[in-house]
């Protein structure tokens, strides 16, 4: 079978790339080793109920905000979006007190303020840089269409540092960061431009679907099969072929017996490939070549990876749990910072959550679903490693069945008696991901970017060989938005910048 483009991963980042390049008149054909599209953005059931496996809510949503505009370019702004609360999207427990995040750039400072009078001036400005950087997003694809510059300085600054000489109190810091367990904060790494990225599109707005997440990855799949484009589920690439320094073909092998009895495999030709593998399992695809020299493919396999999550996901005695139309993220009142969570998480230690219900179908005011997710390091997990999914063992099922009861006695501390409330609980941790997602060590967020080692932890999507190309959140950005922006900087150097640039018309 030949193609114009094939596409491995039907993650965000390769679904929109398909879409783009489909757009543009490709025949393009989406391989997904597993049975359900999307990656993060996956939905499963459990009996009549469905629950998300890593979408809870967006940001820059509104009317003319950035990932509106992208969005509607792929046909998405159809879904039901549900605005979250303006007056307190999120909600940050720490030390025992509550704080309030607000959408718009002016009303966010104002309720800060009112908690930090002190530093009225301080968060003013803080909204402003964050407010600069929002209007500045897309410069890196409509100024050259290319990726962000290593030069950026934004990326070359230390969020944390940033903080600390900007707002001059450990508390306010702590407060402005309490949202980021949608990014690994990393005191000692964490670049600035992705930390004030992500907040900055919140506090332009922030959405949840009335629904699943799956819908988004639906409807990607629906529009690329109406452009004639071939999506392959239960196909997993085995391996990538190279001729004079090209990708020839994906060699292909079915993982049910009804799409390729036997084992039997086959190689599918194309004359573009874009990966949304991490960076690390499309190079094991690709044998010993001269076209990837040894120091590179050393480089990209000893980069490090965010942590990942243990989830639960609670189904809801009925009128039983208000449903609170924002975010809640509380932490541990013997934490010292929030910046100090991924280490808790290294030492096995819970002491962040993030708390999120779904849309009630029926209008109700009671929520009938909970996910709590606390970050989680591969090592807790690592001794089952090389077991199955449903056959991990008793001491993998007493392990979870401990954590999950850990993470509902702490949410009892923003809904009490949860546990008493709770019908069924499901749980899932770092091995989950990577087995159902793909993402090496069940990372949340990808290869660590690095501001003290930039050249070496920030990917561009060109690869060493011409025809073959990154994208994903393993690259500059990652979350729904800044993969968005990823594939737009992906296709835009395959077809240049003027066929991409319509998505943010």
């Amino acid at each position: 079978m030949s193609f114009d483009a094939v596409i491995l991963g039907s993650g965000l980042g390769g679904l929109q790339c398909a879409f783009i390049l489909a757009k543009n008149g490709m025949k393009v054909c989406v391989l997904e080793k597993n049975a359900a599209l999307g990656g993060c953005l996956q939905s499963f059931k459990r009996g009549t109920d469905e629950f998300d496996t890593g979408f809870h809510y967006v940001g820059a949503l509104d009317k003319g905000q950035i990932l509106e505009r992208i969005f509607r370019g792929f046909g998405l702004m159809d879904l039901p979006w549900h605005r979250l609360d303006a007056d307190g999207f999120d909600q940050i427990i720490l030390g025992g007190r509550s704080y309030l995040l607000k959408n718009g750039y002016a009303e966010y400072a104002e309720g800060l303020s009112d908690c930090f009078p002190q530093r009225r001036a301080e968060i003013h400005a803080f909204a402003g840089f964050l407010k600069d950087v929002g209007l500045h997003i897309t410069e890196p694809l409509t100024n050259n269409g290319g990726d962000y510059s290593t030069t950026n300085p934004l990326f070359e600054s230390n969020a944390s540092d940033f903080l600390r000489s900007s707002l001059h109190n450990s508390l306010l810091e702590d407060v402005v960061s309490g949202a980021s367990l949608k990014i690994e904060l990393n005191r000692n790494s964490l670049p600035l431009y992705p930390f004030a990225q992500i907040n900055s599109s919140y506090i332009q707005s922030a959405w949840r679907l009335r629904g699943r997440g799956s819908m988004i990855a639906d409807t990607l799949a629906e529009g690329i099969r109406k452009m004639g484009g071939c999506i392959m589920s239960c196909t997993e690439a085995v391996s990538l072929i190279e001729k004079d320094g090209k990708i020839t073909g994906v060699e292909v092998e079915g993982r049910t017996p009804s799409l390729m009895p036997d084992g039997r495999k086959e190689i599918l030709e194309a004359s573009l490939f874009v990966s949304d593998l991490s960076p690390q399992l499309t190079l094991g695809l690709l044998k010993e070549t001269s076209a990837v020299r040894p120091v590179f493919r050393r480089r990209i396999c000893r980069l490090e990876q965010t942590y990942g999550f243990f989830t639960v996901n609670l189904k809801i005695k009925g009128g039983k749990i208000p449903y609170l139309n924002r975010n809640v993220y509380w932490y541990s009142p013997d934490l010292d910072s929030v910046w100090d969570v991924a280490a808790q998480a290294e030492k096995g230690n819970i002491k962040g959550l993030l708390i999120t219900q779904q849309v009630p179908s029926d209008g109700s005011p009671y929520a009938s679903q909970m996910d709590i997710l606390a970050p989680m390091d591969f090592s807790q997990v690592e001794q089952w490693q090389n077991t199955l999914p449903m056959r991990r063992g008793s001491a993998y099922n007493d392990f979870k069945a401990r954590r999950a009861g850990e993470c509902i006695r702490l949410a009892e501390n923003v809904f009490p008696n949860l546990g008493q409330y709770t019908e069924k609980v499901f749980t899932s941790t770092p091995l989950t991901y990577r087995n159902y997602t793909g993402a090496i060590r069940g990372s949340a967020y990808g290869i660590r970017k690095d501001c003290n080692n930039l050249t070496q932890t920030l990917l561009t999507t060109r690869t060493p060989l011409p025809n073959l190309f990154f994208t994903g959140q393993n690259l500059n950005l990652h979350g729904v938005l800044g993969v968005s922006i990823t594939s737009l900087m992906t296709c835009s150097r395959i077809l240049g910048k003027d066929k991409v640039v319509s998505f943010l018309e």
